[in-house]
């Protein structure tokens, strides 16, 4: 999990998983198309995904087309998150510096 939390550290990375959710299969050209980095920085970033096994890759011919891997994401939301969806409001607002929350 910690190879997840580094991997979204990064806000390149981060904008490269976006670009992945809403158009999969992409090439590391197309994942670089716009970005102000050489093509091997991408794949660099692409490599951190990967081995966070945030994306996975499929060849294609000669190309190799990129896909966004949500299980990892999901995996740390059920650990992490669902922890605090039944916190009361009440120890919220006692932490909000004196802010009443209703």
């Amino acid at each position: 999990m910690t190879d997840t939390f580094v991997a979204l550290s990064d806000p390149t990375r981060r904008a490269l998983l976006d670009r992945l959710s809403a158009h999969g299969g992409m090439t590391l050209t197309e994942l670089g198309e716009g970005l102000p980095m050489t093509r091997q920085a991408v794949a660099k970033h692409l490599a951190v995904l990967e081995a966070a096994e945030l994306v996975a890759s499929r060849r294609d011919g000669r190309c190799k087309r990129h896909y966004l891997n949500p299980l990892p994401l999901a995996k740390m939301a059920r650990r992490w998150l669902t922890r605090f969806e039944d916190v009361p409001i009440g120890a919220i607002a006692g932490l909000s510096g004196g802010v009443r929350l209703q």
